[in-house]
């Protein structure tokens, strides 16, 4: 049985750390492509001779040249400008939009089967704009944006309550940003909702420091951005299609009508696959979660609308 074959875009700490963890796993081999001469090569270097140490039979190039990428079963998109102090991510926009929307014609043109996995930040807008540029059916396009959210809120609750992260199955919906929609109904520890055992005082407070889980590490770090949880995020559903598990995961993911929203991505759970998103899963939500997600939703599509693709 032949190794699959993954592209990372981007070698800075969030690419180079979702190659490394894939090639610790054994999932695949690896080909970590950045604009920076030498970067993306003296990393892939690096970690190679770090396989002696770790075991991983899997290998990595590091490269410049998209024909490197040629035929890769699934693609990771990390690259673009980071946040700093301040800046929201709405304010990426228009540059991520151009290094991105000129990743995914490169893309489109070695990998024209690939599923595309879309890290880069504004999430929601950008995996928008992998689709529309890419041509690629949309179950084949999806961000990574509610598997982080959810583990920060896991993680959170975890503090909150003094219990194993490995006990709480968290959720979070909607956009990757302020406009995101925690689920404190279909979030549980050991089967039982958190509305049972928090306050929703508590619980609010909870959800508002998820909301700003992100920009907390940013601000803490001075310089850059959060790369261990996005990673392992990103892997997480790198691992989901290339072993066609099927497991759930809150996705950035285009709906057809799933929820009431239609023609945009939204992050919402979805089964994952070999193609990409198998079907979207729809909770039953509260009013107000159901209408806070359709709010995020649009607040995305306005994003969208401004790209004028």
């Amino acid at each position: 049985m032949s190794v699959p074959k993954v592209t990372v875009v981007g070698a800075g700490f969030v690419g180079a750390g979702v190659a490394e963890r894939i090639l610790e796993k054994e999932l695949a081999h690896v080909v970590l492509i950045d604009i920076i001469e030498g970067m993306p090569q003296g990393k892939a270097l690096d970690m190679m001779e770090s396989s002696p140490i770790e075991g991983f039979k899997t290998t990595i190039v590091g490269t410049n040249d998209y024909k490197a990428t040629k035929d890769s079963d699934v693609v990771v998109i990390t690259a673009g400008l980071a946040r700093k102090p301040g800046m929201s991510r709405d304010d990426l926009q228009t540059k991520n939009a151009e290094i991105v929307g000129g990743i995914v014609t490169e893309v489109a043109r070695h990998s024209p089967n690939s599923v595309l996995i879309l890290v880069t930040n504004p999430l929601d807008v950008m995996t928008y704009l992998a689709w529309k540029k890419s041509g690629f059916d949309h179950k084949r396009v999806f961000g990574m944006a509610g598997v982080l959210d959810s583990a920060r809120y896991a993680y959170f609750l975890s503090l909150e309550l003094g219990v194993p992260t490995r006990q709480i199955d968290a959720m979070v919906l909607g956009g990757h940003g302020d406009s995101m929609v925690p689920a404190p109904e279909h979030t549980k520890v050991n089967g039982k909702s958190i509305t049972e055992l928090l306050s929703k005082e508590k619980i609010e407070s909870i959800n508002q420091r998820t909301r700003d889980g992100g920009i907390e590490i940013v601000n803490l770090l001075k310089s850059g951005s959060a790369y261990y949880a996005p990673s392992s995020s990103a892997v997480a559903m790198v691992q989901a299609v290339l072993q066609d598990t099927g497991r759930v995961f809150p996705s950035c993911v285009y709906l057809t009508g799933q929820y009431g929203i239609r023609d945009t991505y939204c992050g919402v759970p979805a089964k994952l696959g070999r193609l990409g998103v198998k079907e979207v899963v729809e909770l039953g939500l509260t009013r107000e979660a159901q209408s806070a997600l359709k709010q995020s939703a649009e607040h995305v599509r306005e994003q969208c609308a401004k790209l004028n693709l």
